[in-house]
């Protein structure tokens, strides 16, 4: 039996760690070299106000929860500009038909012509809009965004190595727990500790090396974020007040103050 439990052990050690080399090895090469200087990039037309990150709302949004948690933002700016109605019941009501933007354009051409949808498929049809796909490619172009070839390779292998961990763990007390009276399980017990060893200290290496484990925002693009340090726990930037639209780019809906809008959201499944 300790055979058995050994064999776990060493599997999901082994397979984790093989994947997590590859995930890291992926993104190294899908990544440029070197971001591009913002000078370089062709600008935003749609961008007027930037943060002083450099980062627009949208982009900041996109590196922090991708297109759903952008289709957010915009949904909400143009519920606060009174060009939307967002219902707590999950359905988006066009009040103003003029979009200022692509991506403002992109969410009143998703609601559709009867001026009413529901909050998802709006959302749904958002993540694929030519609009919301060139802010994604203007960040991967600047080396700020993972490209989709290597999402969510990292964070999910980092979170099957943790397992792996705890797989280990679990397999070593089983085998000490299931020993024969009498029996000298320690020289067993001790080749538990080989897959432990690996697996923590892959663990560390990836921490140090590749945390924030993000699915969107490359290290470069997380330094970039407003008020972060790679947590999204972070406090709010200087002179924004909570539940701000920078803050729902950066959090999510859970960071709206206003509770019509945040139901709105979460009724829709956000």
């Amino acid at each position: 039996m300790s055979l058995l439990f050994l064999l776990v052990a060493w599997s999901a050690t082994v397979l984790s760690c093989a994947l997590l080399c590859r995930a890291a090895l992926a993104a190294a090469r899908a990544l440029p070299p070197a971001p591009e200087a913002a000078g370089d990039i062709a600008p935003d037309p749609a961008a007027a106000d930037r943060h002083a990150s450099g980062l627009t709302l949208y982009e900041m949004a996109y590196l922090s929860g991708g297109p759903h948690r952008l289709a957010d933002v915009v949904l909400v700016l143009m519920a606060q500009k009174r060009r939307l109605l967002l219902a707590d019941t999950g359905w988006a009501t066009v009040v103003d038909p003029v979009g200022t933007d692509a991506v403002e354009r992109a969410a009143l051409t998703a609601i559709g012509p009867e001026g009413q949808r529901h909050i998802p498929a709006v959302r749904d049809a958002l993540v694929g809009d030519a609009a919301v796909r060139r802010v994604a490619d203007r960040l991967e172009t600047q080396g700020l965004a993972q490209p989709a070839a290597v999402r969510p390779g990292i964070g999910g292998a980092v979170r099957l190595v943790k397992g792996s961990a705890l797989v280990t763990l679990l397999s070593a007390v089983a085998t000490y727990w299931t020993a024969a009276p009498g029996a000298d399980s320690g020289q067993v017990l001790i080749w538990f500790t080989v897959p432990q060893i690996l697996t923590l200290g892959l663990w560390a290496v990836a921490r140090f090396e590749l945390h924030p484990y993000s699915d969107w925002a490359t290290v470069a693009g997380e330094r970039r974020l407003p008020a972060t340090t790679g947590s999204r726990d972070a406090p709010d930037a200087p002179g924004t007040p909570p539940g701000s639209l920078i803050t729902l780019a950066l959090r999510g809906p859970t960071a709206l103050t206003d509770p019509s809008l945040r139901a709105a959201l979460h009724s829709s499944g956000a």
